[in-house]
Formats: C-alpha cells, sequence, structure tokens
C-alpha cells in the first residue's frame, strides 16, 4: 500500500544493530520442541541484545534489570523439556514484566523510584506465579513512568528516578509513551519475547501504539493485582504487550483467573477462557463495529491511516455504524480524577505496609518526605502534585468519593460503552488508540497528539485491544477495539482478524530524530 503521507527524512544511528525478527511464541516453542535451540540460548542471546541496545548503541533505558537467576531458570526448563516434563506453553521461553510486579527473584520491585530500592519482596505476583508455572523465564524488570504516571500532571512519560527515560526504538528522540513505556520499548526492540504491562488509563495501550505492539487491557478483575504497586483498585490491572494477537491471547490465557486475595478478581475463573479458540481469520465478516469519529483527534495522518483502516475492515466483511459522542466527558474525567487521587492513597499505604523492613518509606507521607529529601534524584524534572493531593484526600467514606464512583461507572459503562454498543447491535467500537509519538521533554511534560477512546475502557473497567495500524512519518500509531465487560474473546477474534489482512506491524529501525534540512 501507498504510504499515508510522504515520509520525513530521519537520521539512523551509527551504532544502531540490524532489527530483530519477531519471535512469537508459538515459534519459540516450535524452536525448543524440535532441539534448533535452548532456552539457556535464547537467554543469553537476549541479554546480549540488551547489552547491545539497551545499555549500549541507541541505549533505550528500557530495561531497569535483569535477573540474575535467568540462566539458571533456563537450564532448569531445558532439563525438564529434556526429561519430557514441560511445564507448559510458555516453557522455556524468556518473558520480561513491569517493575510493579513483584517477583521471587533477587530482585526490587521499585515503581521507578529510589524509594523502593530495597523492596526485595521475595514474592510472586499471582500473574508471575501463573507465568512459571506455564515455563516461562522470567528475564528482568522494565523501565516505565515512575510510579505509573500518577505523581504529577506534569510528568514526562517513560522517566524514572531510577531508570531515567525510556526511548521510542522507533525514532529516538520520541516518547514511547506511558507507564509501561520500558515493557513496550523492549518488545518492540526484540529484547524478550513478550512482555507484561501494568494499565490505570493507558497504560499499556499507548505504549503498544507508539511501538507497534499488540497491547490488551482485560476487563478488570480478569487478571489478578496482588502484589502489584497500585494507583486505584478501580482501574488498575496487568496485561499482555505482544508482538501479535496470537501472542496476547496466549499470554492471557495463561494470566486470567480468580484469586481470593483480590476481590475485584472473585469471580474470574467464571469468565476466563482458552483465548486462543478466538484467532479466526474470518471474524469480521458480518460484524457489527461502531467508528468512534469523535476520538480521530486533529491529527492529518492518523485520521487519514484511519480511514484506510476503516476500507480495511469493509473489505472483510464489516458493517460499520457511525456512533454518536455520549455526553459528559468532561465530568467522566472530572470523576476519574477524584477516584484515581483517593484510592492512590488508600491502595499504596496497604501495598508498602505489606513490603519488607528494608523498605524504610511506608506510607503517602513518607513517599513525600523522600521525595523532598531526595529532590535532585527524584523531583529534577516535575513535582509530586498527585501524592500531594492523595494526601490531603479524606478517604473512601467521603461523599464526594462515593458519588464519583457510581457516576464514573454510569458515564463510562453503562451509559458509555454499553449504550453505544446498544444503540445499533454492535460488536465492538472502533478508534485510533491515539497519535503518532510526540518529543520527549523533560521540561514541559508530555505533549499528547490525537485522540483515543480509551479512558471509557479504562473507567469502566471494560477490555481495550490496541493493533498495529500502520505509520504516520515513520511512528507507529494503533487502533483500538473496545467493547463491553468481560468481551475479550470477541476482541481478539476481530483484532486478530484485522491483524492478518493487514500485517500493519514494521520493525524499528532505532533512528535518531529528523534530519536537519537549511
Amino acid at each position: 500500500m501507498k504510504p499515508i503521507l510522504a515520509p520525513l527524512a530521519f537520521v539512523l544511528v551509527a551504532a544502531a544493530p540490524p532489527p530483530e525478527p519477531d519471535r512469537s511464541i508459538a515459534q519459540t516453542e516450535a524452536a525448543l520442541a524440535a532441539g534448533q535451540t535452548t532456552s539457556a540460548a535464547l537467554v543469553r542471546h537476549y541479554l546480549r541484545r540488551i547489552a547491545q541496545i539497551d545499555r549500549a548503541g541507541p541505549r533505550l533505558n528500557a530495561i531497569l534489570a535483569v535477573n540474575p537467576r535467568a540462566l539458571a531458570d533456563a537450564a532448569r526448563s531445558d532439563a525438564l523439556r529434556k526429561a519430557g516434563r514441560p511445564r507448559g506453553p510458555l516453557e522455556g521461553v524468556p518473558i520480561l514484566i513491569k517493575d510493579n510486579i513483584d517477583s521471587l527473584d533477587p530482585l526490587p520491585t521499585t515503581a521507578g523510584s529510589q524509594a523502593l530500592a530495597n523492596n526485595i519482596t521475595h514474592r510472586d505476583a499471582p500473574l508471575v506465579a501463573r507465568l512459571r508455572a506455564a515455563g516461562a523465564i522470567i528475564l528482568g524488570k522494565t523501565n516505565l513512568s515512575e510510579w505509573a504516571n500518577m505523581r504529577s500532571p506534569h510528568s514526562t512519560s517513560g522517566w524514572s528516578g531510577i531508570g531515567g527515560l525510556t526511548r521510542n526504538p522507533y525514532v529516538l528522540d520520541r516518547s514511547a509513551c506511558g507507564s509501561s513505556s520500558g515493557t513496550g520499548a523492549a518488545i518492540a526492540a526484540g529484547l524478550a519475547v513478550a512482555g507484561i504491562g501494568t494499565e490505570t488509563d493507558g497504560s499499556i495501550t499507548c505504549p503498544a501504539s507508539v511501538t507497534a505492539l499488540v497491547g490488551l487491557k482485560p476487563t478488570v478483575g480478569l487478571v489478578s493485582r496482588t502484589h502489584v504497586i497500585p494507583i486505584s483498585h478501580s482501574q488498575d490491572t496487568a496485561g499482555p504487550m505482544t508482538t501479535s494477537v496470537a501472542d496476547a491471547a496466549m499470554l492471557l490465557t495463561i494470566l486470567a483467573g480468580s484469586d481470593p486475595a483480590d476481590p475485584a478478581a472473585l469471580q474470574a475463573d467464571a469468565h476466563r477462557q482458552d483465548y486462543r479458540a478466538a484467532l479466526k481469520p474470518g471474524a469480521l465478516r458480518g460484524a457489527r463495529i461502531g467508528v468512534l469519529r469523535f476520538a480521530v483527534g486533529d491529527e492529518p495522518g492518523t485520521a487519514a491511516l484511519f480511514e484506510r483502516a476503516l476500507d480495511d475492515l469493509r473489505a472483510a466483511g464489516a458493517i460499520l455504524v457511525d456512533v454518536k459522542e455520549p455526553a459528559s466527558q468532561d465530568k467522566m474525567g472530572q470523576y476519574e480524577h477524584t477516584i484515581l487521587i483517593t484510592e492512590l492513597k488508600q491502595d499504596l499505604n496497604a501495598y508498602l505496609a505489606s513490603t519488607p523492613p528494608t523498605v524504610a518509606t511506608r506510607d503517602m507521607a513518607g513517599l513525600i518526605a523522600f521525595n523532598r529529601a531526595h529532590s535532585r534524584a527524584e523531583l529534577p524534572w516535575f513535582g509530586q502534585e498527585y501524592f500531594e493531593q492523595a494526601e490531603a484526600s479524606r478517604g473512601y467514606s467521603d461523599a464526594g468519593y462515593r458519588k464519583a464512583v457510581v457516576e464514573a461507572r454510569r458515564l463510562a459503562g453503562a451509559d458509555g460503552i454499553d449504550d453505544m454498543l446498544a444503540d445499533d447491535r454492535l460488536d465492538a467500537l472502533v478508534a485510533p488508540t491515539g497519535g503518532p509519538a510526540w518529543r520527549s521533554d523533560l521540561v514541559t511534560g508530555d505533549h499528547f497528539v490525537g485522540g483515543g477512546a480509551g479512558s471509557y475502557a479504562a473507567v469502566a473497567g471494560y477490555p481495550h485491544l490496541t493493533v498495529p495500524m500502520g505509520q504516520v512519518h515513520g511512528l507507529p500509531v494503533g487502533l483500538s477495539f473496545l467493547g463491553a465487560k468481560w468481551s475479550e474473546a470477541r476482541l481478539i477474534a476481530l483484532g486478530y482478524s484485522y491483524e492478518q489482512l493487514t500485517h500493519q506491524r514494521r520493525l524499528p529501525l532505532f533512528l535518531a530524530g529528523p534530519e536537519q534540512r537549511p
């Protein structure tokens, strides 16, 4: 297909290695089963790439720490396979996890903050335990927007006090978005087979969109949040970030499941399924898709790319219906802010109380004091206004908070996604995930480009799948599929059908910035 716009000229980084072809989970497992490689060889391969790309060369700053047990775990995996006792469909596959997720490995869980530099919890989050039970090798932990981008309204996505600024592997001066910036940049650059991110509002889907990945934010409660550093129990969830819809379906099948320690996840087993069964190339034929033109934004390249995606959906047999924007979107955002600020203090205090004695900061007030005392490292570019607002919040008994919970869910769910789907008997909604990545700016913060409708899914707690839609001036942009609660299988089917028709993912070239012209 012809490009939507004439591409800008970019400068190639001289030390950049050649692109790494995507290795799917199925391809990796097939190579391991056939004896064409070993898990130990794969781990060594990815450790070399991390050294070449993350630590040197383009210096993505995507990896906060590699797991010192990864090679030993890989050797054990190889022995199990040789003995005919593979544990599951991820046996020997190297996976990266975001550094707000606890793991049993001798690695701290930091959320990017030096306040948690000694937070070695010696426990697996249930989602990590599920990965291990399926045979995965935890290769390391990825950088993130510090505190998952919930410290200041002026923060820069991808920056943390421990890891510095994560860079986008497509064009290095561009944002990798946040807060799962490190996971997105790492998987796009071929530093592991797949990764796990977390999202409160956009933190899986935005990084996936700007790095040409598939990102899946599940229904809140389908995947356990226990031992994951929280923002909001109303909206937090973990999910897969992969190079294909099939890999996302595989990982979600493994991650999903009930957890008695997470009230939202008590009923997950009643809804989880083998999402690989939804991988049907013809799923778009006859599907009724709602088009959210109000979420396109004003970036012309994104708008043109979206129109081409709609043509592709029609060509695949989908029936497209334009959908009107629901009322009171501004109020939804106001209610969401009240929820996040209130729950941030309560939920984060509960997590900090569970950390080992080596962690000196035990609550929100302690974090605020720590940041002030270490302002040169922790507050060099932006402040901690959200932390201060959270500390001043009145807790779950506050009438404003209780109203916000009810109204936000109504506006995003019943009067939002549910209403949009029901009015025209729709299977799903589509919109651009966002615009192309903007230039990272540590002084003035993020400059989001384009639209997106992900906040509806985030606030409602509903699923959201993004699939590569193409590029604008060499910068990836994703296509979002939104649906009703527990509709992951339907979104996976539609996203897979679109992916197999278009194949819009392109490998990153680690370009510098636009070529300077006189």
